[in-house]
């Protein structure tokens, strides 16, 4: 029977510039594949790479083996002294294995819980073991119940809905705000990578025309085009404040880019429509008295991160429940890998039958020249039910054993019974 192994590091096991150092991207990945496919001890293989952690999956005949030729391949081909990193490797086996696997996919092991990034690497990595032709029958199968189990896990849990990112989180108060963000107008003030990605979480709600202001002109227009906007002179941030309907400020000034005072004048032209300011730069660019006029909303970094661990907090209670969907799958992979042992014994407990029939049907062919092709089939249709009514309880109870304790007494039992092993 062939083990499932999984060695790896990740974000909880060991530091950056370890993860860094053992990194692989598309070219190594496809080498590591091509060394496990010539191994001796490896059968099937896929290997993860992501900056936050680096796993192989493995099935082998020989655990102990396979485990020493994947740490010494990571330390040969990564030239780095095994030494540095063994301690920060952690290694799961059958159906500890599976159960990290489920959890991976499921998004529970990541840095960020319900991020949903990991699954479509996973399947990235699954796409290139499939193409190198090292992911077998039993890696074949975990990783599509992986998949199944992901899917559930986001659809039967609250585990993606709540923002847990800077950027998302300010989305998400926007939406509170106005109800849909959909048409409205944003101006980016300072290009700062948190309000790029907050940016692009605002484009995938479809919202309005996006205008960029920046100290450096050149570096405005360069991030307008990235997101097909408009860029504006920092002088002319005022006066576009008057059609603007969400404000993402990250600049690297000292003090206040924008005060209450010009607030308060530009909200009567404004005819009061909301304003909503989401200021990301620390020290802070948007005056915090801003907050007291009518219909202007700010929300600094602080007020998110207050979001934020709310949002964690409920992650984590839906992460409850996805344990549960995963338990219930680590118990039906079990009962599968366990009866791949008995599927060799019972197709030769078949062979063995139907080769005693033919044998005995060629005995007395002579007595049967008289019927006719019909005649052959009915008694054909007739020992093939006799063989399946025969085989009925030995196979239910090599399957059961299978399933609830260790098969390799029934099988072993049943292979001496049968005399499958003889010539």
């Amino acid at each position: 029977m062939l083990d499932i192994v999984l060695i790896g590091i990740n974000h909880k096991s060991a530091p950056v510039e370890i993860r860094e150092c053992l990194a692989f991207d598309e070219d190594d990945t496809l080498k590591a594949l091509s060394f496990f496919k010539n191994s001796r001890v490896i059968k099937e293989s896929i290997l993860f790479s992501t900056c936050n952690r680096v796993e192989m999956l493995m099935t082998t005949p020989l655990v102990n083996e396979a485990i020493q030729d994947a740490k010494q391949y990571l330390s040969d081909y990564k030239q780095m002294v095994l030494k540095r990193f063994e301690g920060s490797l952690y290694i799961y086996q059958d159906i500890d294995a599976v159960r990290h696997i489920f959890r991976v996919a499921s998004s529970l092991d990541s840095l960020v819980v319900g991020e949903p990034q990991i699954l479509g690497q996973i399947k990235e990595a699954y796409r290139k073991a499939l193409a190198q032709k090292t992911a077998g029958v039993i890696l074949n199968r975990l990783l599509h119940k992986s998949f199944f189990v992901a899917k559930r896990v986001r659809h039967e849990t609250g585990i993606g809905d709540h923002a847990v990112s800077i950027s998302y989180a300010a989305i998400e108060l926007a939406k509170k705000i106005f109800g849909s963000i959909e048409n409205k107008k944003v101006l980016l003030i300072g290009a700062g990578e948190m309000a790029e990605l907050a940016v692009e979480h605002l484009i995938r709600n479809r919202t309005g025309e996006i205008l960029v202001a920046n100290r450096t002109f050149d570096r405005a227009v360069k991030l307008a085009r990235n997101f097909n906007g408009k860029a504006i002179r920092f002088e002319e941030i005022y006066s576009t404040l008057e059609f603007a309907d969400i404000i993402i400020s990250s600049t690297g000034a000292p003090g206040f880019v924008v005060f209450q005072e010009q607030v308060k004048k530009l909200l009567r032209k404004r005819k009061n429509k909301p304003l909503f300011f989401i200021d990301i730069a620390v020290p802070r660019d948007i005056d915090p008295e801003i907050n007291r006029l009518n219909n202007a909303y700010v929300y600094d970094i602080d007020d998110l991160k207050g979001v934020i661990e709310e949002n964690i907090e409920d992650r984590k209670r839906e992460a409850l429940k996805a344990e549960r969907i995963i338990e219930e799958a680590v118990i039906g992979f079990k009962h599968w890998h366990k009866n791949l042992d008995v599927v060799p014994t019972i197709v030769g407990m078949r062979k063995k039958m139907e080769n005693i029939v033919q044998k005995e049907i060629k005995k007395t062919s002579k007595s049967l020249q008289h019927l006719s092709e019909d005649d052959y089939q009915a008694i054909y249709r007739m020992t093939d039910a006799i063989i399946n009514k025969i085989l009925h309880d030995p196979t239910l109870f090599l399957k059961q054993n299978g399933y609830h304790g260790p098969s390799s007494a029934p099988i072993d039992f049943t292979r001496k019974l049968f005399r499958l092993d003889e010539e």
